[in-house]
């Protein structure tokens, strides 16, 4: 059993950045591929970033945020840059389904088994 915890979330400008983090437990951390969702007010909740082997990206974040995972610290961080207001959503962060190290980076909402309780994003036009 895995558990997430969130942080970084805040309120911000059109423009601005933000860093989210995500603390995980767990000693097989490195083995599964790990994520970002999000889930802006009366929307399904939605991929928004993977890492495995490789790095994916929706396509709406593709060029501005970017997911970082340090293994030796159980840790996997979303930077957001250039944020717009369509970005305010609760970010929660994810573990895949799978167990493999090999896996590469998930790309839908469907890869993710598990997920923390979330950060709150908000960006002000």
């Amino acid at each position: 059993q895995v558990q997430l915890v969130e942080s970084g979330g805040g309120l911000v400008q059109t423009g601005g950045s933000l860093r989210l983090s995500c603390a995980a437990s767990g000693r097989t951390f490195g083995s599964y591929a790990m994520g970002w969702l999000r889930q802006a007010p009366g929307k399904e909740r939605e991929f928004v970033a993977g890492i495995g082997v490789t790095t994916s990206y929706a396509d709406s974040v593709k060029g501005r945020f970017t997911i970082f995972r340090d293994n030796a610290k159980n840790t996997v961080s979303l930077q957001m840059n250039s944020l717009k207001p369509e970005d305010t959503a609760v970010y929660y962060c994810a573990r895949a389904r799978e167990f493999s190290p090999w896996m590469p980076a998930p790309r839908t909402v469907a890869d993710f088994g598990s997920w923390g309780q979330g950060t709150q994003v908000t960006v002000s036009s």
